[in-house]
């Protein structure tokens, strides 16, 4: 949709979907409701550089809200949030909100594990992440995912390690957005591999499977040596599901496609 607009099937209602952007970067759009997760717009932060194509910005139009997981810079990316606007209503876990509100943005709301937020109708409740959500020179915030549910609920893990909590997502996912890898060639303590993220499919029983959290960032350093290899980790993640746990439908997206369900 060049536009950005909210689809709708041959019925004429509303479309849910999944668009994928890169990184921990999606659109959901869920009964009409638009939320964007982790927005990461620009070509490079920090020593990372983009190795996907450009998002369509058209994609940030007409937001309802935006997530914020946890306050690392590839997950909140200041330069991507005031492209966004000062007023975009912002979810974002306790202890982030009042340092957002010190640069500017005006509708911030902060969550702890087990709070709900309403947006449009839909629910959004703060659920646990195990991964250290901490910012070097800013704020000290636990990190957090988020059940999004109406008629329907999606999962997004956020960052986190494999822990058995999964199984206890209430109402249970339809979809479940899961990071596989990272930004290098390595992955440090918090996060998921192929492996852990297929063994959490089955903790969770999602009915779908989104690998994020891929094929996005590398540092600049390192491109020329590790670029071949970024679609490894949804490749992997697929057949580790394929073993463990058949009966969830696995859609690997690239940055930029779409999942209706």
């Amino acid at each position: 949709m060049a536009d950005g607009a909210v689809t709708a099937n041959r019925a004429g209602t509303v479309a849910d979907r999944i668009v994928f952007l890169g990184h921990a970067t999606v659109l959901i759009e869920l009964e009409g409701v638009r939320l964007l997760t982790d927005p990461l717009l620009r070509e490079r932060v920090g020593h990372l550089r983009r190795q996907a194509p450009p998002i369509d910005m058209c994609m940030t139009a007409g937001l309802d809200a935006v997530l914020i997981s946890h306050s690392h810079h590839d997950h909140l990316d200041l330069p991507s949030l005031r492209f966004l606007g000062y007023d975009t209503p912002m979810i974002v876990p306790g202890g982030v909100g009042m340092w957002l509100r010190r640069r500017g943005f005006a509708d911030v709301t902060e969550l702890s594990v087990g709070d709900l937020a309403e947006v449009g109708g839909i629910e959004v409740t703060a659920v646990e992440a195990r991964h250290d959500g901490g910012r070097l020179g800013g704020p000290r915030a636990q990190a957090l995912g988020y059940l999004v549910h109406g008629r329907r609920a999606v999962y997004f893990a956020g960052d986190t390690e494999l822990f058995t909590g999964m199984s206890k997502l209430t109402p249970s996912p339809d979809v479940a957005l899961l990071p596989v890898a990272g930004w290098g060639p390595t992955l440090g303590p918090g996060h998921m591999d192929p492996l852990d993220a297929a063994r959490a499919v089955g903790l969770i029983g999602p009915r779908i499977a989104i690998p994020v959290h891929w094929g996005t960032l590398l540092p600049v350093g390192l491109i020329r040596r590790h670029r071949m290899r970024l679609a490894d980790p949804p490749r992997l993640f697929a057949e580790h599901v394929e073993r463990l746990v058949p009966s969830v439908d696995v859609r690997i997206l690239s940055p930029g496609q779409e999942a209706r369900f």
